[in-house]
């Protein structure tokens, strides 16, 4: 009887240490592409750390690429974040968290002019004792700002109206063999 006892007492203990073991879970998502002229945008950098880089220096550094290809750096972390100067100096705010696995920014006040790529670069320093490893880790953001809520409000309905029209014909197809072959009921009153 005694096991039984202990089975029992360590499947609780085992739960709570599953559940306190998920909180630390690290979910890498995909940055919003679309903003509307003279709002705050927020562009979306997480690069999750497995657990042996947790001991680590990193490094961000945001840059916007022109189209023409000319890269201009806007913002950096090392150690502290670090806003830049040029066109975007006074309109950058820092989003990361303090474990840096969230390295996100937000543009102040987008203009059409921001629309374009930002590529988010983290570099992740190891700290041991022989040696010195890096790890990079490269997002990219295509940034896209409206300059009509309407044209914008728009195109998002639109794009629901497309995403649930498409979920709708998976529900709504009748196989051809039974289009040809269905009988007339007479409809009683």
């Amino acid at each position: 009887m005694s096991s039984w006892n202990t089975i029992l007492y360590s499947v609780p203990l085992l739960i709570i240490l599953l559940v306190r073991g998920c909180w630390l879970v690290c979910v890498e998502v995909p940055s919003d592409t679309e903003a509307l002229h003279g709002t705050n945008m927020k562009l979306t950098c997480i690069s999750c750390m497995k657990r042996e880089e947790v001991n680590t220096d990193t490094m961000v550094e945001w840059t916007y690429v022109s189209n023409d290809g000319k890269e201009i750096s806007i913002y950096e972390y090392n150690g502290e974040p670090r806003e830049l100067k040029g066109p975007y100096q006074g309109r950058i705010l820092w989003n990361g968290s303090k474990d840096l696995q969230d390295v996100s920014i937000t543009i102040v006040n987008v203009t059409l002019n921001d629309s374009g790529l930002y590529r988010c670069t983290i570099k992740r320093y190891f700290n041991y004792e022989m040696h010195r490893p890096s790890l990079t880790d490269v997002k990219e953001v295509q940034l896209t700002v409206h300059e009509d809520e309407m044209i914008y409000c728009y195109r998002k309905i639109l794009k629901s109206e497309e995403a649930a029209q498409e979920n709708a014909t998976d529900y709504l197809a009748i196989p051809s063999g039974n289009k040809e072959n269905h009988s007339t009921v007479p409809v009683e009153e």
